[in-house]
């Protein structure tokens, strides 16, 4: 169907499912929903396809790439006999690629599979959620569209934080930083989360003096050995990080922009600034209220464990419900929603082993809970830290970056955590949520046999250091 405004006998058509967000949890409702044989109203507001093709993962991670081959390059100190060196020649044309890939991807990946589901009718327009009678229905353009079930998927936007001055100077976001064709010299960065921490150690390989300030520590919610690490290796590659600050004023200087700390008499003065502190709900124009769709204390749409909202019509996914705001769990959540939507509510959202990462260098990476959160829960908890140095991978590699911590009840030795800093973490540590899926313990894991000489070989001599000093070991015992 390609007009979604089509009558049968001089009333509009209704949809079995209407989808309000076309980025990735959207796509994923749409696709569940067609799959079962549904007539779906996709409705997208922006450019398709969401934040994290166009604007955030695929951008953000194909130029972390890029700079970080020019950068191992310059690594081949390491190994004797071999000399190397890369840099970056036309910054202008890596950003002209990035487009490209984004372009390329968004048309293969959402543009392009539209046709290929005939029950599913695309609407670009903004969507508001209205109560009408006994139907549940939403306005776009001065038109009502009716279905059975809503699913939301609205995703979130760029927080801003209350700085005196900041909304005075021109500040950039993430996307801007990453369309910018010029490499500022300096970069002043509020805020240490992940994109704060991915997109500041990139630029610095990029040649520009990258200063990261934020109220707590690098990518607060890791553990602290993790956090700890991060900043070391930050700081050898001559990242300057503020930590534990209070702002109190940015404003115009002479060399671009300079913020004051209210609990520092230093002062951090860059050509430019990028402000990531975190993301929040696109909630504000939706009509939740009138719908009676009630929004949690961080502004998204709350939901039950099946992802309905107060409105048992209306079902709430991904950032749009301000937690796991990753695009990954948001097309997770859609698949679930949909289903207990029209299955009236069967299988609950589960986010107990849901993997998290940074693709910093070394990546850092974690699933399950860190040791406070145990502690928090009740558990008796042991904890189990190994440094890289004692993994034959990195010791072979000549990089020895990274640290690796595991949590587990003293009690019954069940693994309740895992969080890793090491060189391609976030594949490492897939084994982990499928240990604690699992309700190993970590004598389990440690038994368990992994291919020698290999990064995620680290969570074996991790799980045997509970209770073994992994340096009396020989290679590959056990």
């Amino acid at each position: 169907m390609s007009d979604c405004c089509q009558k049968e006998n001089n009333q509009l058509i209704e949809y079995d499912l209407i989808v309000i967000g076309a980025g990735s949890g959207g796509f994923s409702a749409a696709i569940t929903a067609a799959e079962r044989e549904k007539k779906v109203l996709l409705i997208g507001y922006g450019t398709i396809g969401g934040t994290c093709v166009n604007i955030g993962c695929v951008p953000s991670k194909t130029l972390i790439r890029g700079v970080e081959l020019a950068h191992l390059a310059g690594q081949t100190k390491r190994f004797n006999g071999i000399s190397s060196h890369a840099k970056i020649v036309d910054w202008g044309a890596l950003i002209e690629q990035k487009k490209d890939l984004v372009d390329a991807l968004r048309k293969a990946k959402y543009s392009d599979i539209l046709p290929e589901y005939p029950n599913i009718t695309y609407l670009k327009g903004k969507a508001k959620l209205d109560k009408n009678a006994n139907k549940t229905s939403v306005l776009v353009d001065g038109t009502h569209y009716h279905a059975n079930h809503i699913i939301i998927a609205t995703g979130s936007s760029n927080a801003i934080p209350p700085i005196k001055g900041l909304k005075e100077i021109n500040y950039l976001d993430s996307t801007a930083l990453l369309d910018s064709k010029q490499l500022p010299e300096s970069l002043l960065i509020i805020g240490a989360g992940v994109i704060g921490c991915e997109l500041g150690q990139a630029f610095s390989r990029a040649g520009v003096k990258v200063s990261i300030c934020c109220r707590s520590r690098l990518l607060s919610n890791e553990e602290p050995e993790i956090s700890d690490a991060l900043e070391g290796y930050f700081q050898e590659e001559g990242i300057i990080v503020y930590k534990g600050i209070e702002y109190q004023e940015i404003k115009r200087c002479s060399n671009g922009y300079e913020l004051s700390f209210a609990n520092s008499t230093e002062k951090v003065c860059a050509e430019k600034v990028l402000v990531c502190t975190g993301r929040r709900p696109n909630t504000a124009a939706l009509g939740c209220e009138e719908a009676g769709v009630k929004l949690n204390s961080k502004g998204g749409i709350e939901v039950n464990e099946y992802l309905n909202s107060s409105n048992p019509a209306i079902y709430a996914v991904g950032d749009v419900t301000g937690r796991d705001m990753f695009v990954y769990m948001a097309a997770y959540g859609a698949k679930l929603a949909v289903n207990n939507a029209l299955d009236r509510d069967a299988i609950p959202y589960d986010a107990s082993t849901m993997p998290v990462v940074a693709f910093t260098d070394p990546q850092v990476a974690h699933v399950g809970l860190t040791e406070k959160q145990a502690l928090q829960a009740g558990f008796d908890v042991k904890t189990s830290v190994l440094p890289l140095s004692k993994v034959p991978r990195a010791i072979a590699a000549r990089n020895t970056n990274g640290v690796i911590k595991l949590v587990a009840d003293k009690k019954t030795d069940q693994l309740l955590g895992a969080h890793i800093c090491a060189q391609e973490a976030g594949d490492s540590v897939q084994t982990a949520v499928l240990a604690i899926k699992a309700q190993m313990t970590s004598k389990e894991l440690g038994d368990t046999v992994f291919p020698y000489l290999t990064m995620v070989e680290g969570l074996k001599l991790a799980a045997q250091t509970f209770d073994k000093d992994v340096n009396k070991l020989s290679c590959c015992a056990g």
